[in-house]
């Protein structure tokens, strides 16, 4: 019997590792269940159908901006149409708080797509040109898509600032990891420092670093070993997963889970990655550079605790570290900038213009 205990447990504990370390680019669908004039009613099958703010609708052939929540039930939620398409009764749909397509189509940019060369071949990214000097490199995070980061692309383009939108290690259209894994930071560094180079080559002379997420870990990896880190100018960091030992604690928490389970999935993640995850700690191993950061967060996040980074906060400025904290009330994991559209995109703007024109 004690030998099934173990057995199930440690089974467990190898499909939570296996949530965290196995590339996964799935979407979950709603369906729309009828449309108005000005708005669409949809089943409220994934979290974000609900959530109060601005969200994306798509599905094949068309998308749409959505506003907030204007009526729910139990099963369905209603939700204004801003712009794009309209959707047809019975259409299985996608809503996230990412942009659902290329950057003109659902933003009106010019862009193109580029190769940026790794170590371990191409990778795509997407190139949106303007006329300064100071580029910003845009890193998503865990299982993501260049997509994610794109929202606030009009405020850098305002700015003059070319984006590139990379894609790294084990995304799609992107080389494999040597073995197939999320290093969660470890590796994943050396995609971006190739992307500051390839920035470079094409007469970038400095940098801002953007990433969300798990894309925060991976700006601070490499912030702390990258030889190119010092064309950094500015870094921004949307809902990091700035400790990985803390943001595992916090998703054991969050399932209930006793604290030998938890410590048993970050033992397995760390063997079957061979990868130090106990340094991918931002907080406790601060990076070499420090470049002016703004640090954007939300209160509701189930995936990074808020606590955490405050506490990341607090310990980079009394470290000397120049890092200015905004915290989004209500607001999920990475999706501040759907919560108050507004107010994040006057972050971004005043800050950057700072941080940039210095």
């Amino acid at each position: 019997m004690l030998v099934l205990v173990v057995s199930g447990v440690f089974g467990v504990c190898w499909w939570a590792a296996g949530q965290q370390i196995v590339p996964n680019h799935g979407t979950h669908s709603d369906t729309v269940l009828a449309v108005k004039d000005g708005s669409v009613v949809l089943t409220a099958n994934s979290s974000a159908a609900r959530r109060r703010g601005t969200y994306w609708l798509s599905w094949d052939g068309g998308s749409a901006l959505m506003g907030d929540v204007l009526a729910q039930g139990p099963d369905r939620v209603e939700r204004p149409l801003l712009r794009g398409s309209r959707p047809t009764t019975g259409t299985a749909v996608y809503v996230g708080g990412a942009m659902p397509s290329d950057p003109k189509t659902t933003l009106g940019l010019d862009y193109s797509e580029v190769m940026v060369p790794t170590e371990l071949g191409l990778a795509p990214a997407w190139f949106i040109p303007a006329a300064k000097d100071t580029w910003v490199i845009a890193v998503h995070g865990q299982n993501g898509r260049r997509k994610a980061l794109m929202p606030i692309a009009p405020v850098f383009n305002r700015l003059g600032l070319p984006v590139l939108a990379i894609t790294y290690r084990n995304d799609e259209g992107a080389p494999a990891s040597p073995d197939g894994l999320l290093h969660l930071g470890g590796d994943e560094w050396r995609d971006v420092e190739s992307a500051v180079r390839y920035a470079q080559e094409k007469g970038a002379r400095r940098v801002v670093l953007y990433g969300a997420s798990n894309g925060g870990q991976i700006v601070g990896q490499f912030l702390s070993h990258s030889p190119l880190a010092n064309a950094t100018v500015a870094t921004m960091l949307d809902a990091p997963t700035t400790s990985l030992p803390l943001v595992g604690d916090f998703a054991g928490e969050q399932h209930g889970a006793p604290s030998v389970m938890t410590w048993l999935v970050h033992q397995i993640m760390q063997w079957r990655t061979d990868t130090d995850l106990d340094r991918l700690d931002l907080i406790k191993y601060p990076p070499a550079v420090k470049p002016p950061t703004l640090l954007i967060q939300g209160d509701a996040d189930t995936q990074c605790s808020v606590q955490m980074n405050r506490g990341f906060f607090d310990t980079a400025t009394k470290s000397g570290w120049r890092m200015q904290y905004a915290e989004f009330p209500g607001a999920e994991h990475t999706e501040s900038w759907n919560s108050d559209p507004a107010r994040y995109e006057k972050l971004v703007h005043d800050f950057l213009r700072l941080a940039v024109d210095q």
